[in-house]
C-alpha cells in the first residue's frame, strides 16, 4: 500500500491570530524561488520585495537579513515577482516546526536569531504537538 504524505496545510503553522485583518497584508515577493509555506521573510529596503531571510547580509538585498514577516501561502515566483500573503504583525502565535528558513540559515543560533527577530515583530513561534 502507498504511503500518503499529506502537504503542510495553513493550520500546521498558525495557532492564534487576534485578528487576520490588522496581522496580515500582501506583499511582493522577489522572482527567482519557490517559497513554501512558512517561509521567513526579510523585505529587501530598495524596492520593497520580500525574499526568504538570509543569515548575512546579501549584496543587492540589504535589509532581508532581518527577519519581518511569515509566508501563509505557498507561492511559485520562480519565473516573476508575485504576490503573496503575509504574516506581518502580531499577535500571532506559529508552530516553530512550520517555519521554513533559508538555506544560509543552518545554525542553530542562526535560528534562534530569526525566531527572536520575528517576535520583536509580534509573532511567536511556538513548540507544538
Amino acid at each position: 500500500m502507498p504511503v500518503l504524505i499529506a502537504s503542510p496545510t495553513l493550520g500546521d503553522l498558525l495557532k492564534f491570530e487576534l485578528n487576520a485583518s490588522y496581522t496580515r497584508e500582501t506583499v511582493t515577493l522577489k522572482a527567482g524561488t519557490s517559497y513554501p509555506l512558512g517561509a521567513v521573510l526579510g523585505r529587501i529596503t530598495a524596492g520593497g520585495e520580500y525574499r526568504l531571510s538570509p543569515a548575512a547580509e546579501v549584496v543587492g538585498d540589504e535589509g532581508a537579513e532581518v527577519a519581518v514577516a511569515v509566508l501563509l501561502e505557498a507561492v511559485d515566483a520562480t519565473d516573476a515577482a508575485v504576490i503573496g500573503l503575509i504574516s506581518a504583525r502580531g499577535p500571532v502565535i506559529l508552530a516553530d516546526g512550520a517555519l521554513v528558513f533559508d538555506v544560509s540559515v543552518d545554525q542553530p543560533a542562526e535560528r534562534a536569531a530569526k525566531v527572536s527577530q520575528l517576535a520583536a515583530m509580534g509573532l511567536v513561534a511556538r513548540t507544538t504537538v
